[in-house]
């Protein structure tokens, strides 16, 4: 089936939408807020823009990105702002005829990285997110894992130093906390409120700076050569808020804690690279699971 397929990615804050066209190459793009009222208002907004850009770009198969657990095209387990969305039939909802596929979102951010990013070429490639928290998603033999309910890929509550404390779903020592801006103000007794001041304060060389943020980097390197032996991927990408603002300040330290720790029986490690779709990421892969979903 050819046309236009339009990736929709719902998050927290703004909900962004995509254009492919018949080549998979973006032709179009926007944002709308997300509306924190019922899910059957935010479901009429994104209907009026997907209108709005069919008028533009003619009939179009549609693809959904989304927080929480999905199953079966719709999202099964969410907490927090987003949770009526748990439930919802999206092609009722958008009013369309044919399905539309559902995909989680990391999981989305992932095959766009792959479709048209940093994952281009690659066939086994992890995606992982750090931000508030931290996110992933597994893609092996071509294929983006998603586990018995929905739950693969969820790296950062992989334990990376247990015994610790627990994290938001009970995993203790988790990545997420070793790393995620979610802990950023017990990992640094207070002196910082984000990971952007961490890193500031480890480039003007403060010393007890620079131990906070190597610790974390060394706890991140042990989390990632844990999924390089479980899932043996080409390559690993690096993204969300604070891998992207940390760049060489993240990478240069993770590069040798991986000298160190990485299993590289053939002579060749993991190669580690940042995303480069930034916020589209999740839209494009919704587009691209629907146009693979639909064909």
């Amino acid at each position: 089936m050819s046309g236009p397929v339009i990736g929709i990615d719902v998050g927290g804050t703004f909900t962004k939408l995509v254009v492919l066209d018949a080549a998979g190459t973006p032709v179009d793009r926007s944002r709308i807020p997300t509306d924190d009222s019922p899910a059957r208002q935010l479901a009429a907004d994104v209907a009026r823009e997907l209108a709005r850009l069919e008028m533009l770009h003619g009939p179009a198969r549609v693809g959904v990105a989304c927080p929480g657990l999905v199953r079966d095209d719709t999202v099964v387990w969410m907490r927090g702002r987003l949770e009526e969305l748990q439930g919802l039939d999206w092609a009722a909802a958008l009013g369309r005829s044919a399905r539309v596929p559902v995909i989680n979102d990391a999981q989305a951010a992932l095959a766009g990285e792959v479709a048209l990013g940093a994952g281009r070429g690659c066939r086994d490639v992890v995606l992982l997110t750090i931000g508030t928290g931290v996110g992933g998603a597994v893609m092996c033999d071509g294929r983006v894992l998603r586990g018995h309910v929905g739950r693969a890929g969820h790296l950062g509550h992989m334990a990376v130093s247990a015994p610790g404390e627990k994290d938001i779903v009970n995993t203790p020592g988790s990545l997420e906390e070793a790393i995620g801006n979610c802990s950023i103000v017990r990992r640094t007794a207070g002196r910082c409120s984000d990971t952007a001041a961490l890193v500031a304060a480890h480039r003007q060389g403060e010393a007890w700076a620079s131990a906070v943020w190597e610790s974390s980097v060394q706890l991140l390197a042990a989390g990632i050569v844990s999924i390089v032996n479980a899932v043996d991927p080409a390559r690993v990408i690096l993204g969300g808020g604070i891998a992207m603002h940390a760049g060489e300040s993240l990478l240069a330290p993770l590069r040798r804690w991986m000298d160190e720790y990485e299993w590289r029986p053939l002579g060749e490690g993991v190669e580690i690279v940042l995303a480069e779709l930034g916020e589209e990421a999740g839209a494009i892969g919704a587009a691209a699971h629907a146009r693979e979903s639909t064909a």
